[in-house]
């Protein structure tokens, strides 16, 4: 049960938070090595990564943000679910948008400090 996330509008250190609290909970294709690095000057960055949702590995403490992120999810409904779940370990989270398809949903969740 896999869940596809983006950051982007982010500064790099932030991303790794977020990408490093996902890790403590969920399996990913994303190495522990594989930091986050700035784009070429000018160019937009966007990080992705997915993560199994199907077990939790762990539960992060709370994490320090420099400002509020915003992660898109992809997946499964329950999938999604267990994203946020996750990730309200962490930080503040909130839905800011949603779109639904038969079996999938992209979600919008806004990030902050707990």
């Amino acid at each position: 049960v896999q869940v596809a996330i983006t950051l982007d509008g982010c500064e790099k250190e932030d991303a790794q938070t977020v990408l490093a609290a996902l890790g403590t909970s969920f399996a990913s294709d994303r190495a522990p090595e594989d930091l986050p690095a700035d784009a070429p000057e000018g160019r937009p960055t966007v990080w992705s990564a997915t993560f199994d949702v199907s077990r939790t590995l762990g539960l992060p403490g709370p994490a320090h943000l420099s400002e509020p992120v915003t992660v898109t999810a992809q997946g499964g409904y329950r999938a999604v679910d267990r994203l946020r779940e996750g990730l309200a370990e962490a930080f503040a989270v909130r839905v800011v948008g949603t779109a639904s398809g038969d079996q999938e949903q992209e979600a919008r969740l806004r990030l902050e400090n707990q």
